[in-house]
């Protein structure tokens, strides 16, 4: 527990932004650009945080000209999207990336393509986001680096006007923070899964945003398995377009890539231990790779492998809502959360609209994250600014691992933390869905939330962190649950076909008492709710 007997830190601003990876860069940048003055809280350090940081992120980018080229983009994205995609929103966030991603020329360098052409489409993570950082300084944002914000604070109306964290390295130092408006840029969760560059991905702003009464959408949405070298959680999958894959006889399986690769693949994993070759990969890929991905070829450089010519044993692991779509409900594409004051950016928003039911990838969700960054602050700004949120008395909205219901006790929460895990990565609980397993899934995870509801200490980082998780967790089991079909990331084994009548959205939120509903009906209506178990 951190705790600290120095004076609590009172900051001022007009838009705070809860997050410093891609997405809470840029909203930063964009929210300074109109105007305001801004304090971005990391939870680790600005620039390096974060997934972004640790690949080699590209983007959707397709030229305005000729017309039919976005034209066809959309139209497969929507396809693809099995019902879920809006094409506006496509649009929006297309021509955002490409007027947006060339700005930052002036701190990064980009390469250059075969032709000799400027190649803004794909970055290197680590030099993009320190561009990033110091893209945001220069724009006179405050940095609060090792700063994780604990719990949203609200006025009397309701609406969102600052937040409370602590100071890891200023003693944990409290920290209070006025705003007029919030945006929560915190990424998504793997379910610890250990994907490099998401130790702080918990899932926290979901958790805050839930607090302060905004819904969540697509949580159902994942199940985002990903192929990475057994014994590591290098998910960086392009090489393995081109993989070969084999069983512990050495016969090789028909897995050809594709979008049921990761289906074949898990049951295949199932039967016994599978082995890869990447023998088959382009010589221009080869030639890039270190440059492109170079933690991808780092693994194997330090087991002695060569991936070109040996044989390595893979596994899958699931990347959540970091390549999945699930997160919290925006109403608009600048941001807006059904809470005023309240924004969301990146991984924190759910990407339906933009991605469908499948996994936006690398592209899909880099650009999202660039362009729901600019498009988010520059609303807080707006809002801040117009003088429509005003001083008031803030109260604190933190509850679970904040105040606990039957009084502080101490509890194992790295066992309530592995509980989570448990039932969102193994294969036949969170991948291969059953009415029967969700419903095993759902209790489980209502005892473990119990515990930490009843006991949890107050003021910790860990224990909201853990409640954080174990909220993400309930709400995905709980809309799988209700989601009585197969679509996109989504698989359920009793209800193997997709039902033209649910091409809908879900809804979902609550912490004591979980509920599901279709987009567009009331808040908790009967679609599904699961009761906290006793």
């Amino acid at each position: 527990m951190i705790s600290s007997s120095l004076e609590e830190l009172s900051l001022t601003a007009d838009v705070l932004i809860v997050g410093g990876g891609m997405a809470g860069a840029w909203a930063a940048t964009s929210a300074a650009q109109a105007g305001a003055t801004v304090v971005l809280a990391d939870k680790g350090y600005c620039g390096t945080s974060g997934v972004t940081a640790a690949a080699g992120p590209g983007h959707w980018w397709v030229p305005p000209d000729p017309p039919a080229a976005r034209e066809a983009a959309v139209a497969n994205r929507i396809a693809a999207g099995l019902g879920l995609g809006e094409a506006d929103w496509m649009y929006r966030i297309l021509d955002q990336t490409w007027r947006t991603l060339p700005t930052l020329a002036r701190y990064y360098k980009f390469g250059a393509d075969d032709e000799g052409r400027v190649n803004y489409r794909a970055v290197r993570g680590p030099e993009y986001m320190r561009a990033l950082r110091q893209q945001v300084l220069d724009h006179g944002v405050t940095i609060l680096d090792h700063s994780p914000v604990l719990e949203l604070l609200a006025r009397s109306d309701g609406s969102i006007g600052g937040a409370r964290g602590q100071r890891r390295q200023d003693g944990g130092r409290a920290y209070r923070i006025e705003a007029g408006a919030v945006i929560l840029a915190a990424g998504g969760t793997s379910f610890l899964s250990h994907l490099l560059g998401s130790r702080t991905n918990t899932g926290d702003g979901y958790l805050m945003a839930a607090e302060a009464g905004a819904e969540m959408s697509g949580m159902e949405f994942t199940a985002a398995y990903t192929i990475a070298p057994a014994h590591s959680t290098m998910t960086r999958s392009m090489a393995y377009a081109f993989a070969t894959y084999y069983d512990a006889e050495g016969h090789e399986l028909d897995l050809p890539f594709g979008p049921d690769q990761t289906i074949r693949l898990a049951r295949a994993l199932q039967r016994g231990p599978v082995y890869c070759s990447l023998h088959r990969l382009p010589d221009d890929i080869k030639a890039r790779l270190h440059t492109i991905s170079p933690n991808v070829p780092l693994v194997f450089d330090r087991w002695g492998i060569d991936s070109y010519r040996d044989r390595f044993e893979v596994t899958l692991h699931n990347d959540g809502t970091i390549r999945g779509i699930g997160g919290v409900r925006v109403h608009d594409v600048d941001g807006t959360t059904s809470v005023p004051g309240l924004f969301v950016a990146g991984d924190n928003a759910s990407r339906e609209k933009v991605a469908g039911a499948i996994s936006g990838g690398g592209n899909v969700n880099s650009a999202w994250a660039l362009s729901s960054g600019v498009f988010a602050g520059r609303a807080a700004a707006r809002l801040a600014r117009s003088g429509k949120s005003r001083a008031d008395r803030l109260r604190p909205l933190g509850r679970v691992g904040h105040q606990p219901r039957k009084g502080a006790r101490t509890i194992d929460l790295a066992a309530l933390r592995d509980g989570a895990r448990a039932e969102m990565h193994p294969f036949d609980k969170n991948l291969f869905r059953t009415g029967q397993g969700l419903a095993a899934s759902a209790r489980a995870l209502g005892h473990l939330w119990t515990e930490l509801a009843d006991h949890a200490a107050t003021g910790t980082i860990a224990s909201r962190e853990t409640a954080a998780l174990l909220a993400t967790a309930r709400w995905s089991v709980a809309t799988a649950a209700a989601r009585k079909e197969s679509r996109g990331l989504h698989r359920r084994e009793d209800f193997s076909s997709r039902d033209p009548g649910l091409a809908v959205r879900l809804l979902s939120g609550g912490l004591d008492q979980v509920w599901v509903t279709a987009d567009g009906e009331a808040a908790g209506a009967n679609t599904a709710q699961l009761e906290t178990a006793s």
